[in-house]
């Protein structure tokens, strides 16, 4: 009897197993993951990060193939050019460098590229263009899925889906994601310093992690500390362990960071250099930036922020108004950013570039708020955001870089040794040796800025717009110092054309420039060649 009621037992559990199966399988979807059910379907394919970044690092590098315009001179002088120069042993270093206001940091990571694609045979000059591009799009991609993670953490799926899609129709995201300018990797590192900062309600937290980023942000580009500031102190004091978060996380971080800056300067440069305290010296302390131009003080909030978030104003607005209180120290961070950078006199668009990411927390939060609207709302702010996208990334300010194709053909030949090219265009317009990769002899309009106080001081680049004519004339009186080519814009031809006519040469390209020319700048860049010199393109 015994053994037959134990096997009847048995029986019994067996006949009951399968529905205990089907109860656990059934309270693991309901339970399992964050945010139970509504968590699990709202986030799909897209909620797990390996397809999720997968899509990203592809759309990114979509991204990266769609810009082929220039923005501002830094993403080539101050990054690739320096970078070959130190892998190649030639390349030009602006002033900057002789002041010891720019770090080798940034630059390294690129000589670091072209010195591995130098060991493999493969330093061809198109790779030495795009791979650095491709690097900062594949980082991009990283830093996109970092802030859907961090939103999908503190919200939900939804809200992270609706954040990410904001981050990736931004037109100026678009635009400027992919370059190679300090503002760009300092837009990037505050987004993964943003995923470990210690926000009310994240678990994600991580005092070391997100001071080591800032810090490493901060030896980049210097000015990464001004967002910052209202985050540290609001983690400051909310930090009940106070004594702990400077003595063991604030002062190594620092050390650590500041040293190996220290270092790497110092093998670079030759001497001990304190580039940051340097740079912050020159354009904050003394202001000497209003030499290449000054705005008035409001023109970040009627013009900087506007344009740069486009159609995504009403969004942020409408964000702002709907976000938990929370996320206050995230607007407090946009505004503090937007009023320290408007004390300053010289003003551009990628200098708040910094803060767009905080914006996408508050354009997302309102378009999944939006509900019935949500749809059309979003076709509205991904159309709306295509055109001025393509438009930048394709069209806009492309003669810059599509000349240098044409300086190119001089290097794959042997007129090399005797071409010399002269570039006679507003100072530093095109990228110099880290776009044709030969020692071929070139030479722009200068325009360093006077750090000596003579108030009468006007650069090169000035001296040449004021007479263009009589400047060519007197700087080369001699036929056998004329250069080879001249490249220039195209409103400077006819004010230049008796001394084109009488030295001989002949227009040989145009190449189209932009739409929308003004001032010095044409709509299309002319290169014209000595007809003397035997034609060998």
């Amino acid at each position: 009897m015994e053994a037959a009621g134990g096997l009847l037992a048995r029986a019994q559990a067996r006949a009951r197993r399968p529905e205990a199966v089907r109860l656990r399988k059934r309270r693991s979807v309901l339970y399992g993951a964050p945010g139970g059910a509504a968590g699990q379907r709202g986030a799909g394919a897209a909620g797990r990060p390996a397809p999720l970044l997968a899509l990203t690092v592809a759309l990114r590098t979509l991204n990266c193939f769609l810009v082929q315009t220039s923005f501002v001179p830094d993403e080539y002088w101050q990054s690739l050019e320096v970078a070959h120069r130190m892998t190649n042993n030639y390349g030009y270093l602006t002033w900057e460098w002789a002041n010891g206001l720019r770090g080798y940091s940034y630059p390294l990571i690129f000589a670091s590229i072209y010195k591995a694609l130098q060991l493999l045979a493969k330093d061809d000059v198109h790779l030495l263009i795009w791979v650095p591009r491709l690097a900062q799009a594949v980082l991009a991609a990283f830093a996109d899925v970092k802030l859907y993670s961090l939103v999908q953490h503190l919200e939900n799926a939804e809200t992270a889906k609706c954040v990410y899609f904001c981050q990736l129709c931004s037109w100026f995201t678009w635009y400027s994601c992919t370059r190679t300018l300090t503002n760009t990797m300092e837009t990037l590192l505050t987004i993964f310093a943003l995923s470990y900062y210690p926000i009310k309600g994240s678990k994600m937290g991580s005092s070391c992690k997100y001071l080591a980023l800032i810090a490493l942000a901060i030896v980049i580009r210097p000015t990464a500390v001004i967002p910052w500031i209202p985050l540290v102190f609001s983690h400051f004091l909310q930090e009940q362990r106070k004594a702990d978060l400077i003595l063991h996380n604030c002062i190594p971080v620092g050390l650590v960071t500041v040293g190996t800056s220290l270092i790497i300067d110092r093998v670079f440069f030759g001497e001990w250099v304190l580039v940051q305290l340097n740079f912050l010296k020159f354009n904050v302390l003394q202001n000497l930036g209003t030499f290449y131009g000054s705005h008035p003080w409001h023109w970040y909030f009627t013009q900087g922020l506007p344009v740069i978030l486009g159609t995504h104003l009403p969004f942020f607005i409408h964000g702002c108004v709907l976000a938990p209180k929370r996320y206050r120290i995230f607007l407090t961070a946009v505004i503090w950013t937007v009023l320290v950078y408007s004390t300053l006199s010289h003003k551009e668009f990628r200098f708040i570039y910094p803060v767009l990411p905080f914006c996408m927390v508050f354009c997302g939060y309102s378009l999944k708020h939006l509900k019935a609207w949500k749809k059309s709302a979003a076709s509205f702010l991904l159309l709306s955001n295509l055109l001025p996208a393509l438009y930048t990334g394709l069209i806009h300010q492309r003669g810059s870089l599509d000349v240098m194709s044409h300086i190119q053909q001089l290097c794959n030949n042997s007129y090399q040794s005797q071409a010399f090219v002269f570039i006679m265009m507003p100072c530093h317009s095109t990228p110099f040796y880290s776009h044709i990769h030969c020692p071929l002899k070139m030479r722009f309009l200068q325009c360093p800025p006077d750090l000596t106080g003579n108030e009468s001081y006007i650069d090169e680049a000035d001296v040449f717009y004021s007479n263009p004519l009589g400047w060519l004339h007197k700087e080369f009186y001699n036929d056998t110092l004329l250069p080879s080519h001249l490249i220039f814009f195209s409103v400077l031809e006819q004010e230049i054309s008796s001394f084109l006519a009488l030295r001989g040469y002949e227009k040989t390209a145009t190449v189209f420039h932009t739409h929308v020319p003004q001032g010095r700048v044409g709509s299309h860049i002319y290169v014209y060649r000595k007809k003397t010199e035997i034609n060998h393109n």
